[in-house]
């Protein structure tokens, strides 16, 4: 299961609330469209302004709309672990695959603290869960040390979104971890390539939202061991892949979503909408990608 191309899904918004309709529809464009799995609120789905009601509602609506044909790794993490917890039972009771746990954010626990979260919510389900280090957003870098005594300690841990920016962290992981039975994926679209071939197993990815198939077609390539094709296809996305960075994700992704026309480019305060510029140079990056010209 936890092997390829997993989207970051964004959450549809119309007037300031989850469009419902459209969340649905993006779920079997990614079925279509041979994404290997769907990965609801987390940063791209703009979890961290959706209220707990809003929360639970799309997680529910995304694994009931895939109806077990892709699995669902429902976006779950808090800087609480009460609520984080809460959010787990609750992915579980609705038939989530399994969950993804940010590093608890803001108030910057130590690595012991980090341990005892983890493993408190761990010894509290049998779903699958995925660690997520990103420390441009939660303000520390979780120690590979204390994931791989996590992985080592709690059964249900099965792997890392890792998006720290390098390539040290995966390959320190992987001195200590059996890459048969701990997953990484990659938490940067651009670093999807060079983490595969350290022995990551995929990427959770903002550009599959726009390019569903190529991405699930860099994945597969990658894991075949046929690493000129996953670079021709990286090639081809990478002017995509950075012009979706020019603002905060998920801005852009949403602004080309729009342009697309897979859903509308609405996002919630305290983001807005795409500068100009920004927006002007997206477009261009997308009208330019050979991958989009053969949509």
């Amino acid at each position: 299961m936890l092997k390829g191309s997993y989207v970051a899904l964004v959450t549809p918004m119309r007037n300031g609330r989850v469009d419902e309709s459209a969340l649905k529809a993006l779920v079997d464009y990614h079925i279509h469209h041979r994404t290997d799995g769907l990965v609801p609120c987390g940063s791209t789905g703009e979890s961290a302004t959706l209220s707990h009601d809003e929360h639970r509602k799309v997680v529910e609506i995304v694994v009931k709309a895939a109806r077990g044909r892709l699995p669902v790794i429902a976006g779950a993490g808090s800087n609480s672990t009460a609520e984080t917890l809460g959010l787990v039972k609750h992915a579980a009771q609705v038939g989530a695959q399994g969950a993804l746990l940010v590093v608890p954010y803001y108030n910057k626990p130590t690595p012991r603290g980090l341990y005892e979260h983890y493993r408190t919510v761990a010894k509290a389900t049998k779903l699958p869960l995925i660690l997520y280090n990103i420390p441009g957003r939660t303000g520390i870098n979780m120690p590979a040390e204390t994931v791989i005594q996590l992985a080592k300690d709690c059964p249900t841990i099965v792997g890392i979104k890792e998006a720290s920016g390098g390539m040290d962290y995966t390959s320190q992981l992987f001195a200590s971890l059996d890459r048969r039975k701990f997953t990484v994926f990659s938490g940067d679209d651009s670093l999807t390539v060079p983490l595969m071939a350290l022995g990551a197993q995929g990427v959770i990815s903002v550009i599959a939202n726009i390019l569903p198939e190529a991405m699930a077609d860099l994945c597969r390539a990658a894991l075949a061991g046929r690493f000129d094709r996953a670079l021709d296809i990286h090639l081809q996305m990478f002017p995509v892949m950075r012009a979706l960075f020019f603002e905060t994700n998920p801005i852009p992704v949403k602004a080309a979503m729009a342009h697309l026309g897979l859903c509308r480019g609405d996002v919630r305060l305290p983001l807005v909408s795409i500068s100009p510029e920004p927006k002007k140079k997206l477009l261009a990056a997308l009208k330019a990608c050979p991958l989009l010209k053969k949509k």
